[in-house]
């Protein structure tokens, strides 16, 4: 990984969609020296996949949260199992510490939270946090840690 291929990434991350004439222009090559380095970092795997990012709030989800498990004894698995079902976990992440799991979950209001919250305690104990807002928005992780 070169500057030239963080700055191509720095501009992917801005928007995936973006030719790669533009790109070029932006980080001073041709559109195929960027095509090509594309691909290179498609191919190693660098670049895993595109994402269309949508505003969960316009779709009828006002209200985002942070929710911990700590599973019971023996009912991680199942839970690593089920939670993939659960439409409203848009981040999952299995942890270390007192829980097991933190997950972030979009829901379209307080009944939506409580449903979900009855069917995750059968699998442990919870605690919500519900977000307010988000200090670093869909920052590139090029200008953070490239």
């Amino acid at each position: 990984m070169d500057k030239l291929n963080w700055a191509i990434l720095e501009e992917l991350q801005k928007n995936a969609r973006v030719g790669f004439a533009e790109i070029g222009r932006k980080v001073g090559l041709t559109s195929p020296a960027v095509a090509e380095r594309v691909r290179k970092m498609e191919d190693s795997g660098i670049i895993d996949s595109y994402h269309v990012h949508l505003s969960h709030q316009k779709a009828g989800y006002q209200l985002r949260a942070i929710i911990t498990l700590r599973a019971f004894t023996g009912r991680l698995k199942a839970f690593l199992e089920t939670v993939k079902e659960y439409p409203e976990v848009i981040n999952c992440y299995r942890i270390t510490g007192n829980e097991n799991i933190i997950m972030e979950v979009v829901l379209r209001d307080q009944v939506h939270l409580e449903k979900l919250i009855d069917k995750l305690i059968t699998y442990g104990e919870t605690r919500t946090h519900i977000v307010l807002s988000n200090v670093i928005k869909d920052a590139p992780i090029v200008q953070r840690i490239g």
